[in-house]
């Protein structure tokens, strides 16, 4: 047998096998795992005391850094801020619209808000676009420098009291707030357009009113820009209530549910950062404007969820200006609006040196839909071409 052959090798007896085998050790080698971990630990409760209850003066911050204490913070978790009295008297009344349930109304209603100088060069078409849906709509019109002259009976007597705006000031958000105001005090108005001058309807009456009544969900346009543009734009001023991290930007022209129309009129906190500090010619030369920032903004730190992150009215920035691509009387064609309405994607580019192109899907319950229900800047010399064109590039539901 070989195992038996094994043992008779030597004169080994059992004690000789078992050193060979398990060699002695050191009691060097047992204790230093122990001190390595003893040692780690004290390290780590060092750093946790002290990240707690930190260092006041400027000689004990050079025990940790030469730079001083903010680098030693910067290696651990951020701390949880407390909330000002104002915020949270402000969480407690949005959460708590938010979490109510809509009141359903047997009539909704969808509240088409122009936000306009005067006379609305498109009224014709509206006109048309509203023909035999009596019941199911209301308008309001803000005109904030002369009264308007109507072509169009749905829009006599429609305008409400209003103010002056200043293109880049708060003013416009408060010409929102506004017609919002006016549109709420009516229960059956669920759903809230705002629409400007050069704004034209994409498709009939009954296709926007399924798309914005059977969901529940806002239109309102967010994204981040890092960009000079985008955060460039953000003032520290705003902290703490605001942060950099949640700053967002988006086009003016959303549409709004009833909870968040409520909600927008109860905001005073969040609003007046906005009012004092991101406006036109700001420290450093910066330019801020409230219009493209405050909704995005709010919206995306109060409810991310309950907004698609697009606006459901086109505009061509393609021209890279300060503004959009005007629509002229030669420009107008089906074959443009046929475009227009078959667009499943919603594009924003930042204003970085790079522009990043951020591409997402138009989704609608779950389904990818066209994105646009309406255009803008169409140029008062389209009416007749858009009038003439209206029943052909419309779709019917």
């Amino acid at each position: 047998m070989k195992l038996s052959k094994a043992w008779r090798l030597g004169p080994l007896g059992m004690k000789d096998v078992q050193q060979i085998l398990h060699p002695p050790r050191h009691r060097g080698q047992l204790k230093r795992p122990t001190w390595i971990i003893v040692l780690i630990s004290l390290v780590c409760m060092f750093l946790v005391v002290a990240y707690i209850y930190p260092p006041q003066t400027s000689s004990a911050c050079y025990i940790f850094s030469a730079s001083g204490c903010q680098t030693i913070s910067s290696w651990l978790p951020p701390s949880i801020r407390e909330l000002t009295d104002d915020e949270v008297a402000s969480h407690v009344v949005i959460n708590n619209i938010l979490s109510t349930p809509p009141v359903e109304s047997k009539n909704p209603k969808i509240a088409f808000m122009f936000l306009t100088v005067g006379s609305l060069p498109f009224e014709k078409l509206w006109d048309k676009f509203f023909q035999g849906h009596e019941g199911r709509f209301s308008i309001y019109i803000h005109a904030s420098r002369y009264k308007p002259v109507h072509s169009s009976n749905y829009f006599v007597n429609r305008e409400i009291r209003s103010g002056k705006v200043e293109w880049g000031t708060i003013s416009m958000v408060e010409a929102e707030k506004r017609l919002l105001a006016n549109a709420l005090k009516n229960p059956d108005n669920q759903h809230f357009v705002l629409l400007s001058d050069s704004c034209v309807p994409l498709h009939d009456f009954d296709y926007v009113y399924n798309y914005l009544i059977y969901t529940n969900i806002s239109f309102i346009d967010s994204f981040p820009d890092p960009g000079p543009h985008g955060n460039g734009r953000y003032s520290e001023h705003m902290l703490p209530e605001v942060e950099k991290k949640y700053f967002r930007k988006g086009a003016q022209w959303f549409t709004m549910k009833r909870q968040h129309a409520l909600v927008v009129m109860a905001d005073s906190l969040y609003y007046s950062k906005f009012r004092d500090y991101c406006r036109p010619g700001m420290a450093d030369g910066r330019n801020c404007y409230a219009d493209e920032h405050y909704l995005p903004t709010f919206f995306h730190m109060h409810d991310p969820n309950g907004i698609a992150n697009w606006s459901v009215t086109h505009v061509d920035w393609s021209e890279r200006k300060w503004h959009p691509k005007s629509y002229e009387k030669k420009d107008i064609s089906e074959q443009l609006l046929k475009n227009i309405t078959s667009i499943m994607e919603s594009v924003h580019v930042t204003s970085e040196e790079k522009m990043e192109t951020m591409i997402m899907p138009c989704m609608w319950n779950g389904m990818n839909r066209p994105c646009y229900l309406f255009a803008r800047k169409f140029l008062p010399e389209t009416l007749d071409s858009m009038i003439g064109l209206f029943s052909n590039y419309t779709t019917k539901t």
